[in-house]
């Protein structure tokens, strides 16, 4: 199976252990992804509040690039993921926008025919294209003895975007469960991490993040499994954060679930990604016997980041 592969800024930074475990996973499932050649930042959310028609013609400059003979993207980041299939679908439904969306793209010799092509989530394509069964058969090191809370995000289940029930989406659990895991009940498993509200109002970033933490930690996660880039950035990253405000002492890692399909089937550590995360992973992969490499645990032992020094992205120019 082959498709177009579009990672997104952050699989390129701050969320490369995403990439380097799809990877690993992609191989031993079978699975051809093909990276755009010469791809661009999808603007994230903030673009499109700014200037519409730009922000659209940004987003479909990629899928103008997808190749002839290539009909599925894949996008591992939940925002690209709806911002791609928001445009593809937008276009298709409005011919006027695609048409000045076609004439942005002729200035860079691309151009898009609306439709042509299915943008997909990773997690879409794993679980429904490669199926539990083969998954399950993949499996040479099962999860078992750990606790893990699915959590989704409030983005790619939603209506219009998901392959998933939108209010409680079953899909990851069904993966993590077919890994050997065990599935914790998680009901804020699709409410918002919050975004990029950290950077707007603390007081309500990191409510929103502790009630997360919360509704894992009341049943007992061992961990908390994510496929979603700013998802996993503000959990982990912020956690210190909430700590220090609400006087709790989390200490919940927040991994891809792409990094436990890796462990699973048998890959190293290093092979799954594991080691940059903020909020050791070390005392929940030790139930399944996964050594952290020694030289990223002595990492752990640093001062955590303070906000300041997790700026927001910056923002794309909106005259490019």
């Amino acid at each position: 199976m082959r498709y177009a592969y579009y990672p997104g800024c952050s699989l390129e930074r701050s969320a490369a252990s995403y990439h380097v475990s799809a990877m690993a996973v992609a191989d031993k499932l079978g699975l051809v992804f093909q990276e755009l050649e010469d791809w661009n930042c999808c603007g994230a959310t903030e673009y499109f509040a700014i200037n519409k028609l730009a922000a659209y013609s940004l987003v479909a400059r990629n899928l103008a690039l997808v190749p002839k003979d290539l009909s599925e993207l894949a996008a591992p980041c939940s925002a690209c993921y709806v911002n791609l299939k928001k445009t593809n679908k937008h276009m298709v439904k409005y011919p006027r926008l695609a048409e000045q969306i076609n004439q942005a793209l002729m200035a860079g010799g691309l151009g898009y025919n609306p439709g042509r092509v299915q943008v997909r989530h990773l997690l879409d394509i794993i679980v429904n294209d490669v199926g539990y069964e083969t998954i399950e058969q993949s499996v040479v090191k099962p999860l078992r003895g750990l606790r893990v809370a699915p959590y989704y995000g409030c983005l790619i289940v939603r209506p219009g975007n998901g392959f998933d029930n939108a209010e409680y989406p079953m899909s990851m659990d069904r993966l993590l469960r077919a890994l050997g895991a065990e599935v914790v009940d998680y009901p804020l498993k699709a409410q918002c991490c919050g975004g990029h509200m950290t950077q707007i109002s603390d007081k309500v970033a990191y409510e929103l993040i502790r009630r997360l933490l919360q509704n894992a930690a009341e049943y007992h996660a061992d961990l908390i499994a994510c496929t979603c880039p700013m998802c996993q950035l503000n959990l982990d990253a912020y956690q210190g954060n909430v700590n220090r405000h609400f006087g709790t002492d989390y200490r919940i890692p927040i991994l891809y679930f792409t990094q436990l399909m890796a462990l699973a089937f048998g890959l190293s550590a290093k092979e799954a990604g594991l080691g940059s995360e903020i909020v050791s992973a070390q005392p929940a992969l030790a139930k399944i016997d996964v050594d952290m490499p020694k030289q990223e645990e002595e990492k752990k032992a640093k001062p955590r980041a303070s906000k300041e020094a997790l700026p927001m992205p910056a923002m794309p120019d909106e005259e490019a």
